[in-house]
């Protein structure tokens, strides 16, 4: 899930470039309405208004991909001539878009967490790649994101009817995983002690190598 960048962090970020390439992203952005079509035409009409020359815009598919190297070669020339790309996707396309291309990257939004759709509009963290699931346990809803004290052990004391004392409008994390285990005929799992999160479980920055066999 991302979100625009505050206009005068990116007109800082844009300081001493002017001739820019503006990409979107096809998919994550484009639900978020943050770099769909609308958005990175709007970008466009905003640099030219801040004297910037825009060589042209995209919007990738999927800007992550390593294969959204194919839709910018359709665009050499003007990468060419573009002293830096304005991404607006997530990080990842970000740095995707980089490794890619060999020019400089500013991006025009800010990562904010890994999210999904819950309404028409709305989106709401999921997970938080804490490196630590207890999915098994909770009946695949994660107290870490849906708990606004982040419990592994709960309810709290102030959960009233089903709702938060945080936010009366919100839903208990830990009421909807008793509800879950209850139809599921799996509340001995609630009893278990959830020992306190390891953020530690993976060094950091995060590495993974499969092996054979």
């Amino acid at each position: 899930m991302t979100k625009a960048k505050d206009q005068e962090e990116l007109k800082r970020l844009l300081n001493g470039l002017t001739r820019l390439f503006v990409a979107g992203c096809g998919t994550c952005a484009t639900l978020t309405h943050t770099g769909g079509v609308e958005e990175v035409e709007s970008m466009r009409l905003w640099l030219m208004e801040n004297g910037k020359i825009v060589t042209s815009t995209t919007v990738i598919p999927v800007a992550c991909d390593q294969l959204s190297h194919e839709i910018l070669e359709e665009h050499e020339k003007a990468l060419k001539s573009a002293d830096a790309i304005l991404v607006m996707s997530c990080a990842y396309g970000v740095q995707t878009l980089a490794t890619q291309t060999g020019k400089m990257v500013i991006p025009a939004l800010d990562t904010v967490f890994v999210g999904k759709e819950t309404a028409q509009g709305e989106f709401q963290e999921a997970c938080e790649q804490c490196g630590d699931c207890i999915l098994g346990d909770t009946g695949g809803i994660c107290p870490v994101t849906a708990c606004h004290k982040g419990l592994v052990n709960g309810p709290c004391g102030g959960t009233n009817h089903g709702k938060c004392e945080i936010d009366p409008d919100k839903d208990c994390a830990w009421t909807g995983i008793y509800l879950r285990l209850s139809e599921l005929g799996k509340l001995d799992r609630m009893r278990r002690y959830q020992e306190p999160k390891n953020y530690n479980v993976e060094p950091k920055p995060g590495k993974i190598r499969l092996t054979s066999g």
